[in-house]
Formats: structure tokens, C-alpha cells, sequence
């Protein structure tokens, strides 16, 4: 497992006038970042092999829940992670696309399996090899298909993403920038 996460001091010193035990010092953005790591709502879009794997991390074995992922969303607007489960066939594309674009900031993306990151062994021309083409990805899990414990690996990683990032990220030039990029307004 990936060893990237943020290191949270709650051994630092306190403030003056404030000292005892309970009672620890952090910035805002941190303190943001941590409930945002530990309360990350995910949106299945599952379309093939990919999908049952991620309903085998769903089950009492692997348990998403022990990080923070229970709550299953099946709306983009109350998800903040979309897990892109299996091939993407052209046609389907633009629904992806808005489904993503209904997602409320912030919002991060796990292309799960090779049919997602890639087209997989599908390289026809009627499925979109990898959803980077429509939609900005922040994991790319690899695997046909990917066992569950990469799966969870791939949302250790978007916990990471979230409990790192700035909170005013997003209201960023270069994100606005990538995000033009993939004509998403």
C-alpha cells in the first residue's frame, strides 16, 4: 500500500494561553482536508467486469467503509467520487461527461480497470480509449479487472489527494485552465 499520506502533527505545541490535554493546534485547510479524506461520498458508474469487482470491495472482506466510504451516492450531485467501472462505449461519453459536470466541487475521478484508463483490449472504433479523453482522471487503477485491494489502493489515493489539497485549489487559474481544456464550463 502507498505510503503518501499527509502527516498530521497533533503533537505540536499548543497556542499560548491554551494548553491541556484535548487541545492541539492545525490550520484550517488541514482540519478541511481531513474530514474531506475521511467522508468521501463515491459514485459508481459501473458497465462491465470492473463493476463486480468494485461490488466485491463494496462486501464485508474488503469493507470500503473502514475508510470512509460507505455511503454509497447513486446522484452526481451528492458524490464526490466518481469511480468509472469498465468500457466506455463513445455513445455513452457525453453521459459520463454529465454526470460528471452534475458533481459538486470538489470532485475527483478513479478510472478502475484497463477498459477505463485505456480502451483496454477494445481498441474499435466505436469505445473511447480512457475517460481522460472527456474527463480529467486524479487515479488510474490498472488491472482487467483489477482485484478489489486495488480498487481500495485507487481510493487510499484519492483520500490522500483530499486530505492534501489546498481548499481554495480548485478556485485556481490552472484548474479553471484544465478544466476549459475538457470544454467543461
Amino acid at each position: 500500500m502507498s505510503d503518501n499520506k499527509p502527516i498530521i502533527r497533533t503533537d505540536a505545541p499548543a497556542p499560548p494561553g491554551h494548553a491541556g490535554e484535548g487541545f492541539f493546534a492545525t490550520n484550517l485547510s488541514s482540519l478541511v482536508g481531513m474530514a474531506r479524506a475521511n467522508s468521501l461520498w463515491p459514485l459508481p458508474f459501473a458497465t462491465s467486469c470492473c463493476g463486480i469487482e468494485f461490488m466485491a470491495m463494496m462486501m464485508p472482506t474488503y469493507d470500503l467503509a473502514r475508510f470512509g466510504g460507505e455511503r454509497m451516492s447513486f446522484s452526481p450531485r451528492q458524490a464526490d467520487v466518481l469511480l468509472v467501472c469498465g468500457t466506455i462505449a463513445k455513445k455513452l461519453g457525453p453521459i459520463l461527461k454529465e454526470v460528471y459536470t452534475q458533481m459538486a466541487e470538489p470532485k475527483w475521478v478513479i478510472a478502475v480497470g484497463a477498459c477505463a484508463s485505456s480502451g483496454g483490449i477494445f481498441d474499435t472504433y466505436s469505445v473511447l480509449q480512457g475517460i481522460d479523453k472527456i474527463i480529467p482522471v486524479d487515479v488510474y487503477v490498472p488491472g482487467c479487472p483489477p482485484r478489489p485491494e486495488q480498487i481500495l489502493e485507487g481510493f487510499m489515493q484519492v483520500q490522500a489527494l483530499a486530505e492534501s489539497e489546498s481548499s481554495r485549489r480548485r478556485d485556481s487559474e490552472e484548474y479553471k485552465h484544465l478544466l476549459e481544456s475538457y470544454d467543461i464550463n
